[in-house]
């Protein structure tokens, strides 16, 4: 074990009062998760879907990306300018996020699932100064170019013959660029990372955050357990906050090997994910809800798999806790589910050194100051009672510098006392919590508050449900009534009784004001590009269906 990490995991009050937040004057991501190793330790295990594998060290992250930052300061690139990369996860695209690290710039990654209209309003909003693609992607950029006025230079990875009149062939640079370059010495306050997330209405923001917000992911000491002789994989992409920090920057602090996957195109194949942590004895997991849900669609891979993981954790999205017992069952541990936001996570957290309640997104890491406020109001709610999740504000390094470009914004969200999520959730007598939807997904049925988040949960108990999603309908008596939308596993069948069964099981399991009223089975269910369910879709098509 390295001497890196200052934590252990350990008896929850123990954690809480022997922590401390430690941030240095001087701080940089790049320095900090390559730079400090020793060049001859074990950095990444890369495979792609047709087989090819890499093997690379710390010493080979660090010589790619001193050339990457070479170039990419030779076109012009200085400290605060936007460096956006679009890339499928490759170690030379790892390699790309810490030169811009060292070079003092912004980085903005960007998933290859978005749509045109997409990508060019984030190059536009951030005002991106160099575009990092590879050939595949570079001619998705001709139809937006006379959108994104500050794209200087587009630098193309595996171009083939792709380049287009002022590109930089990246290979080709990088073999003639030096592999000597001194990362820019920068505060651990300034501005490192930019990430856009969708809300309900209107275009994504930019949320900015500093160096020093890698220095907050303590759920690799705390909840993950890392060890420098275990190899770590993470199944998200490498375009959000979820991807980047668990597939590369928070195991990377620590010295600990990532097993990385890159998939052709976007979709998820939970038999790729089996095969990974097989082949590279990875001990380590992180993944999402909506990985899991896929893999418990693969038949007994406890049995046909050699899987030997230690800890497995999980962030994104609520966990329903029939999963976390499905994995269980199949693996031997339990899934530890742990709650957070792009503006800051993880809030919460459960650890291996104290009881895992499923169903349950644990109890508030040492050192994030969280509270549970009335919805729409300043108090504090007692507990068993639903509040809003909230975080105090500038009480740790992860706090946000704010939104690109929207100082009104920034200060209503993130210059009071708290950081309010617009999360609704309930703390039990034991401190831990219990989410319930957000602040407008929670369900008032004739007076009755209905979490979501249970009424799906219960669903998800029958064995021939694959996802549900509960959302208000508009109701002439009750004002509203939950309805449920249900997709089922391949092989079951619509039917009035089970569509009873769906009703009967959430009146048993959660409540019986709180059952489904209305219940429409369905092929898919809207999502957003993480895999998160979009109730506010179903929601607005109820009322609307209600309007006409």
């Amino acid at each position: 074990m390295s001497d890196f990490r200052r934590y252990r995991p350990g008896p929850y009050d123990e954690m809480v009062s022997s922590f401390r937040w430690e941030v240095p004057d001087r701080y940089n991501i790049g320095v900090d998760t390559v730079d400090k190793h020793d060049p001859s330790r074990l950095a990444m295990l890369w495979e792609d879907w047709t087989g090819t594998e890499r093997r690379l060290t710390f010493g080979d992250i660090k010589d790619i990306s001193c050339r990457i930052a070479n170039v990419l300061a030779a076109a012009g690139v200085t400290r605060g300018d936007r460096v956006a990369v679009l890339l499928p996860s490759l170690p030379e695209t790892a390699a790309t996020f810490i030169a811009a690290y060292k070079l003092g710039a912004i980085l903005l990654s960007l998933s290859q699932l978005y749509g045109d209209d997409s990508i060019a309003h984030r190059l536009a909003d951030s005002g991106a100064k160099v575009l990092v693609t590879d050939g595949a992607n570079r001619s998705r950029l001709e139809g937006m170019r006379d959108r994104v006025d500050s794209l200087k230079r587009v630098l193309v990875l595996n171009a083939g013959d792709f380049l287009i009149a002022g590109d930089i062939d990246l290979d080709e640079a990088m073999a003639a660029a030096s592999a000597d370059f001194e990362p820019v010495d920068t505060a651990a306050e300034d501005s490192a990372q930019l990430y856009y997330s969708s809300g309900t209405t209107g275009q994504a923001k930019g949320i900015l955050h500093a160096h020093r917000y890698l220095l907050a992911h303590n759920e690799y000491e705390l909840c993950h357990d890392v060890r420098d002789d275990e190899v770590f994989h993470s199944t998200g992409e490498w375009a959000w906050i979820a991807g980047i920090v668990p597939g590369l920057l928070g195991p990377w602090r620590f010295g600990v090997p990532v097993a990385v996957f890159q998939r052709k195109g976007g979709a998820y194949d939970p038999e790729q994910t089996f095969h990974v942590l097989e082949k590279y004895e990875v001990g380590n997991l992180f993944t999402t809800p909506t990985a899991l849900r896929a893999m418990t669609q693969v038949k007994d891979p406890g049995a046909q798999y050699d899987i030997n993981l230690r800890i497995a954790c999980s962030a994104g999205e609520p966990l329903n806790p029939e999963v976390i017992r499905w994995f269980e069952a199949q693996f031997g541990i339990p899934v530890f589910d742990y709650y957070g936001l792009t503006e800051s996570y993880p809030l919460c957290g459960n650890f291996p050194t104290i009881e895992v309640r499923p169903g349950s997104m644990g109890r508030p890491l040492p050192g994030w100051e969280v509270a549970l406020i009335e919805v729409g109001g300043e108090r504090e709610v007692p507990r068993g009672e639903a509040g809003e999740i909230c975080l105090r504000a500038r009480t740790n390094p992860h706090y946000p510098l704010g939104y690109w470009n929207r100082p009104e914004d920034t200060a209503e969200v993130f210059g009071g006392e708290y950081f309010r999520t617009k999360d609704v959730g309930r703390m039990d007598e034991d401190g831990y919590i219990w989410y319930e939807g957000r602040a407008d997904d929670v369900i008032i049925s004739a007076g009755y508050r209905i979490g979501p988040f249970e009424v799906e949960s219960a669903i998800l108990e029958l064995p021939e449900v694959v996802e549900a999603a509960a959302v208000a309908s508009p109701d002439e008596q009750r004002g509203h009534v939950v309805k449920a939308f249900v997709r089922l596993s391949p092989g079951s069948d619509p039917s009035p009784e089970l569509e009873q069964r769906i009703k009967d099981q959430v009146r048993e399991s959660y409540a019986a004001y709180a059952y489904p009223r209305k219940v429409e089975f369905v092929d898919d269910l809207p999502k957003t590009l993480t895999g998160k369910i979009r109730r506010i879709e179903l929601r607005q098509a109820e009322f609307e269906r209600a309007r006409s």
